[in-house]
């Protein structure tokens, strides 16, 4: 258990009193001084910047929507979507690892051994993981942090966690990074990031696209099954 109380140790402090320095106004506040130091240590502020996103996602901290508008206003959309997947993924594995480590293991072995719809469920889901692990990815239907642990709790190979969390984080990332590349002239104007834009179209028809590409092999591998079962 020692390392997931670590993390929810940090995740408690790091909610106290780093919550009003993980914010879009705090970002506003020190544009300047994080634009002069990347331009005078670029590779150093690539390297605090990964670290300090790997941090956010593994403390589950509060900020992870505002770390990726910085990489992409610090970076730009190339490399900063590249900056931001690299922090994002890495902070998800080491999260998800910690949380296996401390009872993901032996909670799936007594789900296992106890049976019932619980055991029912985690068998479904043997089936369909890779699925599964990219929509929950590609969707925003399960929150970042419980799409770490939820795989970690059913024990789920980590090869299959980190490529589907690799790949399914793609498309948010890159509209985040995007808006975030723009905050020069919302700064300017002393605006506001438009999310909105996860509702245009063009956003939209390319990720609800995503969603049907993965439910697809569960539906054929349902309908093969049904028909199996009518033939028997």
């Amino acid at each position: 258990m020692i390392p997931v109380l670590v993390l929810l140790a940090m995740a408690v402090i790091g909610a106290v009193f780093l919550r009003d320095q993980l914010t879009f106004d705090a970002l506003a506040a020190h544009r300047e001084a994080l634009l002069a130091f990347r331009d005078a240590h670029y590779a150093l502020a690539v390297g605090v910047f990964v670290l300090a996103y790997v941090g956010i996602v593994a403390f589950s901290l509060p900020g992870a929507t505002v770390a990726t508008l910085t990489g992409g206003f610090l970076f730009g959309l190339f490399p900063g979507v590249l900056f931001n997947l690299a922090g994002a993924t890495a902070g998800a594995i080491l999260l998800f690892l910690a949380a296996r480590a401390g009872f993901g293991v032996r909670l799936a072995a007594k789900i296992e051994a106890q049976g019932g719809r619980v055991a029912r469920l985690r068998a479904a889901l043997a089936a369909n993981e890779w699925e599964v692990l990219f929509l929950m990815r590609v969707t925003p239907i399960v929150p970042f942090f419980m799409a770490n642990l939820i795989p970690a709790l059913l024990n789920i190979s980590l090869v299959k966690f980190a490529v589907t969390t690799a790949v399914g984080i793609i498309p948010g990332a890159l509209v985040l990074t995007s808006v975030g590349s723009g905050l020069g002239e919302v700064f300017a104007r002393g605006g506001s990031p438009d999310f909105g834009v996860f509702l245009e179209p063009y956003v939209v028809g390319p990720i609800v696209g995503l969603v049907a590409l993965g439910l697809m092999p569960m539906a054929v591998r349902a309908l093969r099954a049904r028909a199996g079962r009518r033939e028997v």
